[in-house]
């Protein structure tokens, strides 16, 4: 339908641009004035225009467009047009340019001059500020997803609207000047040179990347020739070495896995100074946060080695998944995240084995877990109606229970039938846009499974099921029902992959769960047939002892499972017998902590199992312990504070063992994972209040002072040792923090910056939280990194910190408001409360002041506050408790 005389109302508030015309392709030409941070730029977009239309509607933000520079030149006459009005829509981020004369079908040549301001908010073309021989300089850079490509020049800002882009850039000549392609021409012309990058292949705009600035880089080459090279900050390129090596075997890994080689000449990975999120897979130009992409010998931590890895190979894997085959609209975001988050486990677990990812992997499926359990969760499939929306879902459902939801499905059809699957959709749609129903028709074409009747109960809706598993005469009885943190029901409904184990890993069964419950007949049991033997029995013992069935084997299934006393008991006797695999250790802990803070099970019969975990040293199981035990504090703190005391010591009483094993010191062949759990299990003495690893860590950063070089105190304790201070800090001895405070201006290594940020504020005396709040506010904590020192704020602080937001929030919402940074101080300063009163007073303060971007962690944090209201009640009618935690602090091993 050609438009006739209709005016540009009819293009307002709509969640997706017109398609009477699309673009092929964009000679881009952008001209960065780094001391007054503004541009100025060119676009020659060839544009097809499918219907007969008098408008060309694109999107643009924050530019002005230049009078006279916009012309169009269709293909079929050869006179230029110019649009008779040019209208910016600004709540819709969209530029309409009005013709006289109809644009006829066909190709034509859509021309515009703009300009803007590099601005300090991290997203579209920004400034970042960084230091070259003692002097503050700026850099440009692009930071596009998910829709502010638009910010640095007007486009069809849409995934699904591919294009190949021509960019030219003119920059000082002493500077490095980076794009998506290699540099094919370059002229200097005095102080000024222009740069001419090679045409990419049709991309997305929201990869597009452009960064201008001073670096040094190492470089390496793949196996099939292609040039890598790791960009840093002047003088910090040795820190780039392991990224790099990282990089070029995970490109090689990747080619064979997914049987398609890495589609551009070359990639380069660059650390930049302010960045909001960890990193960016912008295709063939990656950018990344200091702490995601290098890493110090002598003052990195084995964490800060763990998290470049598997930072480098998620955004590795988007080359593939997310670049070549692109999601069609946001709603399909999770098809990006939570497979990057998937395969980059993969790479991660081939090139370091020793590291048992995929049983850390557990973290990532707790985290989909504890966010899906509230009904303010939202589907892993979200529709989208505003590009202000999207921010939101960049969330723990579609990176985590994405990722969670894979690895299940991956189990259920077994990762040969997987792989040859995933191959054959990059085939299929490289180069192209795709829908998840894409993708459940290859996986069902490949393996004969009703992949696209299982998944969509998964992804369409929000949720997830708890599995109660009770022994009834000679039958195993399931029942699935919706699993919510209120502890209220839900009624969603699932096909759930369950997996047995009986008694022995050697005797397992799997089966789907279709419906609402299910009984399985002993006679379905493995080896029941042939020996006659009933696993149910508890009074007929096996050799070896007591039997045991543990439901979703290895934790490969995103539920929650709730067994029945005799079941409970069976399981406990296989942790203390140290029968079960360290996954299946951690499914039982997690599920029992869950299904007590959704007041479905008593706190002291989960205490009673914690105490069943004494002698764990398994990383991953610990790391799940030292977390709940934060949080058991928390709790009864607010429920029963007469039982604080003995709390915290069953809590230390359960963490020396290994802390015991472990020491403070690094020992000759340690693995990595137990560098990273000494770290973790001190910090937790410490904030239990354990007086002998306080002082010991007193002793060690008083030495560390003296010599930031010593072997008494190695990146993995530093922070339990800045913790431990802040313990011992208070408004009338604040040495300990100034001193933390004079190791943060002094270095320069990222990382470190972030430790002490994130163990400022557990001080315990309110006055020094609030100073610390507000030295986060001021020009030494790049606002990045404001974050990091919201996490772990004491309970004596929590009051303060909600005051400081209440007194903040104009200045933070003007700063943070549009990424999605501003969620965290929601999140983080909100969600610990435990009163319904409390709930109350936080939403009267934000019913004037809710916006978009934080309506959904808002909605999310309150609920997180009522259902801590919820445990606590919980906890005070629980009649045991008292006796157990007593019982337990006392009790000699």
């Amino acid at each position: 339908m050609e438009q006739g005389q209709q005016s540009v109302e009819q293009f307002k508030g709509q969640a997706r641009l017109p398609k009477f015309a699309v673009p092929r392709r964009y000679e881009l030409f952008l001209k960065p004035d780094l001391l007054a941070c503004t541009f100025i730029g060119a676009v020659q977009i060839t544009v097809d225009v499918i219907d007969p239309t008098r408008f060309l509607v694109l999107n643009s933000a924050e530019l002005t467009v230049r009078d006279g520079s916009v012309s169009f030149k269709s293909h079929y006459f050869n006179q230029e047009i110019r649009p008779s009005e040019v209208v910016l829509v600004e709540e819709d981020q969209i530029l309409v340019f009005k013709f006289d004369e109809v644009l006829p079908v066909g190709a034509g040549v859509l021309a515009i001059g703009f300009e803007g301001t590099l601005n300090d908010r991290m997203k579209g073309f920004y400034k970042s500020v960084y230091e070259h021989n003692g002097e503050k300089k700026n850099m440009a850079v692009t930071q596009f997803e998910p829709a502010d490509a638009r910010q640095c020049f007007p486009c069809w800002d849409e995934p699904a609207c591919k294009a190949s882009f021509k960019i030219t850039l003119e920059v000082p000549s002493e500077l490095v000047a980076l794009s998506n392609m290699p540099v094919i021409d370059e002229k200097v012309d005095g102080s000024l040179k222009t740069l001419s990058f090679q045409e990419s292949p049709i991309m997305s705009t929201y990869l597009v990347a452009v960064v201008i600035g001073l670096f040094d880089y190492v470089e390496a080459l793949t196996t099939d020739g292609v040039k890598v090279r790791v960009y840093c900050q002047v003088g910090k390129s040795n820190q780039g070495k392991f990224a790099l090596d990282v990089a070029v075997k995970t490109l090689d890994l990747y080619k064979k896995y997914f049987d398609e080689p890495y589609p551009l000449p070359k990639l380069d990975m660059v650390a930049i100074p302010d960045f909001a999120a960890g990193a960016m897979e912008n295709y063939g130009l990656v950018t990344y946060r200091e702490t995601a992409l290098l890493y110090d010998e002598r003052h990195s931590a084995a964490a800060n080695k763990q998290r470049v890895a598997t930072v480098v190979a998620h955004e590795l894997a988007h080359q593939w998944f997310g670049n070549l085959v692109t999601m069609e609209w946001w709603t399909h975001l999770w098809l990006n995240e939570g497979f990057a988050t998937w395969v980059s486990y993969l790479s991660a677990d081939s090139l370091f084995p020793e590291w048992k990812i995929w049983t850390q992997f557990l973290d990532e499926t707790t985290a989909g877990l504890r966010l899906d359990a509230l009904a303010e969760s939202h589907p892993i499939e979200v529709d989208i109606n505003h590009a202000n929306e999207i921010d939101e879902i960049f969330d723990s459902i579609s990176y985590r229970k994405g990722a969670s939801v894979i690895r299940m499905l991956q189990s259920y059809l077994g990762a040969d039938c997987f792989q040859k699957s995933l191959a054959l959709y990059i085939k299929r749609f490289a180069w192209a846009n795709a829908k998840t129903e894409d993708l459940w028709a290859v996986l069902e074409e490949e393996s004969g499974e009703p992949v696209q009747l299982i998944m969509s109960s998964w992804t369409k809706q929000k949720g997830y099921p708890v599995v109660s598993v009770k022994v009834n005469d000679d039958c195993l009885e399931f029942e699935q029902s919706q699993f919510l943190s209120s502890g209220l029901s839900g009624d969603g409904l699932w096909m759930v992959p369950i997996t047995i184990c009986f008694s022995s890993y050697d005797a397992q069964k799997k089966f789907l769960l279709k419906t609402k419950s299910e009984k399985l007949d002993k006679l379905d049991f493995p080896g029941s047939s042939d020996t006659g033997y009933n696993l149910l029995e508890q009074s007929n013992q096996r050799k070896g002892g007591q039997p045991w069935i543990k439901i979703n084997v290895d934790q490969t299934g995103f539920y929650r499972v709730k067994y029945d006393d005799q079941l409970t008991a069976g399981l406990r006797y296989a942790i203390e017998a140290k029968q079960l695999s360290e996954t299946d250790r951690y499914g039982i802990l997690d599920d029992s902590f869950a299904l007590c803070m959704a007041c479905k099970q008593t706190t002291s019969s989960l205490v009673s199992l914690m105490a069943a975990y004494r002698e764990e040293l398994n990383y991953t199981v610990l790391s799940q312990i030292i977390s709940m035990c934060y949080k058991l504090v928390d709790m009864i703190a607010d429920a029963a504070p007469e039982l604080l005391n003995e709390t915290k010591q069953f809590l230390i009483n359960l963490l020396l063992f290994s802390a015991e094993k472990l020491g403070w010191d690094l020992k000759d062949g340690e693995s990595h994972l137990d560098a990273m759990l000494r770290g973790e299990i001190l910090t937790a003495l410490a904030v239990l209040g354990h007086e002998i690893t306080i002082n010991e860590a007193v002793r060690r950063f008083t030495a560390f002072l003296d010599d930031r070089n010593t072997l008494l105190l190695p990146p993995d304790t530093r922070q339990a040792a800045y913790v431990a201070v802040m313990q011992t800090v208070n408004a009338s001895n604040k040495l300990g923090y100034e001193s933390l405070l004079r190791v943060y201006q002094e270095t320069d290594l990222s990382q470190e910056k972030v430790r002490i940020l994130g163990s400022l504020a557990c001080c315990h005396d309110s006055a020094v939280v609030l100073d610390v709040l507000n030295f986060l506010l001021t020009s030494k904590v790049r606002s990045q990194d404001v974050v990091h020192g919201l996490a772990g704020i004491s309970r004596e602080g929590r009051e303060t910190a909600w005051i400081w937001l209440q007194e903040n929030w104009d200045h933070i919402s003007k700063t943070w408001g549009s990424g999605f940074l501003i969620t965290r101080f929601v999140s983080s300063i909100v969600s610990p409360f435990s009163s319904d009163e409390k709930a109350k007073e936080i939403e009267a303060f934000f019913a004037s002041r809710i916006k978009p971007s934080i309506s959904r962690t808002l909605k999310q944090s309150l609920e997180r506050v009522r259902n801590n209201a919820r445990w606590i009640q919980s906890i005070k009618k629980d009649k045991d408790l008292g006796e157990v935690v007593r019982e337990l602090a006392y009790r000699k091993y």
